[in-house]
């Protein structure tokens, strides 16, 4: 039995920097100017382009990750996000082709179009060539037959004359153009150590990012063309993803840190909270001086808290809240910066004190895939369960594992890390609890026991 048919399209590039996430976008807005509802989705693991995503197409962002779900949970997790829409816009990752290290397509914006059955706009930066476009587009598009290559957009085009080369040169390739873009300095959106600066940080200044997007978008590219490149695809034979629903017991609040010092979840995440038969109540760190009343757990999952860490450190009354919280054995997950939020100090600023640790900023870049067991029984998994995370963060703690650590993780070589203790569950490893339905489940359950 195939589900109904999805209008959509993959955003691919030859490479990281070619304009992905503009022209990506500035699709969702522009469809959803139009009057279409529009889904977004993102290939990887990466947190922020969602939020402009979802800013774009006033619908949330969701990720497609073969590597930490699986490839068999990439269509059912794209119709579940996608349904009821008129049209699903992904964004790439990297280049095309490009995947997890060593492990061939596998996590690849190629593998999720093959997922997908989508057909692929290739956007290239055609800055710095002319003819050499027709060699590059022809290239990507015979490399594997299983993708379609349905158009492509050139990003970053100088002038007319540039233009008329390009088109072209093209000509001949089968590929048709969709879109010209000009460079643009407006729709650059900052960065910093682990790139764009998320939405919740800056949301007047990423509405207009997104807005100048749509714009260029609109001027560039013919969306009636795009429009019936998404149309052409089928539908897929899967089913949507569903959270498993757990009716027994009775309904506990979960908090969920957000605002900008936490802006990295997925959402996933808190539906299978829901489903498992939690209350999740989202609340901010930066300005709440307390915990949302009822509170039995507390989800603390990633972002930025050393940008913030006065800030958090200042808002001493919730800080004492999420310690006592903790020390009385109530469940807590923590991800990276909750990790962090959890130590004894962060840049020597003091934070919530749960974990005898110190964490502090670093030069260097930790990012990839990780494969992990769970070392010892916790709120989300008992030991020997086996998940699949992933590292991104320049900051370290001092030590890297408790007494009891959550994960031994080869990434590459065997080390442990985390920390497990009483109900807490904090580590540096993100994960994506559709691939382990069972981690909201057993969260839940320490909830009502706890």
């Amino acid at each position: 039995m195939s589900s109904p048919s999805v209008p959509r399209l993959v955003v691919a590039a030859p490479s990281s920097g070619s304009g992905k996430t503009t022209v990506a976008t500035g699709l969702m807005a522009a469809f959803a100017e139009r009057g279409l509802a529009v889904s977004p989705h993102k290939v990887g693991p990466d947190y922020i382009d969602p939020g402009y995503h979802a800013l774009a197409a006033g619908r949330a962002g969701r990720n497609l990750d073969a590597y930490l779900c699986g490839p068999e949970l990439i269509a059912p997790l794209f119709l579940h996000g996608a349904r009821g829409c008129d049209l699903a816009v992904v964004e790439g990752v990297m280049g095309l082709y490009d995947g997890a290290a060593g492990e061939g397509e596998l996590a690849s914006t190629a593998q999720v179009a093959q997922a997908l059955r989508a057909p692929v706009v290739l956007v290239v930066d055609a800055s710095s060539q002319s003819r050499s476009v027709a060699a590059l587009v022809h290239g990507f598009a015979s490399w594997d037959p299983r993708v379609r290559i349905g158009g492509v957009i050139l990003n970053k085009v100088a002038s007319d004359r540039h233009e008329e080369l390009l088109r072209d040169a093209l000509d001949a390739s089968g590929v048709p153009v969709l879109g010209v873009l000009r460079r643009v300095a407006r729709v650059d959106t900052p960065s910093r150590h682990l790139g764009l600066i998320p939405v919740a940080e800056r949301r007047a200044e990423a509405a207009e990012a997104v807005a100048a997007m749509a714009a260029q978008v609109r001027r560039g590219c013919d969306l009636d063309a795009l429009w019936a490149l998404a149309r052409s695809a089928g539908a897929l034979p899967d089913e949507p993803w569903e959270p498993p629903v757990c009716a027994t017991g009775a309904r506990r609040v979960v908090a969920v840190a957000g605002g900008p010092a936490f802006t990295f979840s997925y959402a996933e995440h808190t539906e299978l909270l829901t489903a498992a038969g939690a209350d999740v109540v989202v609340f901010d760190p930066l300005r709440d001086e307390r915990l949302p009343d009822g509170t039995a757990g507390l989800v603390v999952g990633g972002g930025f808290p050393e940008v913030y860490a006065a800030e958090l450190s200042a808002n001493e009354p919730l800080r004492k809240a999420v310690a006592e919280l903790a020390l009385g054995g109530g469940p807590v997950a923590a991800e990276c910066a909750g990790l962090l939020y959890l130590c004894r100090e962060l840049d020597g600023r003091p934070m919530c004190g749960v974990l005898d640790a110190s964490a502090r900023m670093s030069e260097r870049l930790t990012l990839g895939y990780r494969d992990a067991v769970a070392v010892s029984d916790s709120v989300l998994a008992a030991a020997g369960t086996r998940m699949r995370g992933h590292e991104f963060h320049r900051t370290v703690v001092d030590p890297a594992a408790g007494a009891a650590p959550a994960w031994g993780v080869r990434a590459p070589g065997r080390r442990v890390e985390g920390f497990v203790q009483q109900g807490v569950h904090a580590s540096y490893l993100h994960t994506h609890w559709a691939a382990a339905p069972g981690a909201a489940r057993r969260f839940v359950e320490r909830c009502r026991t706890s």
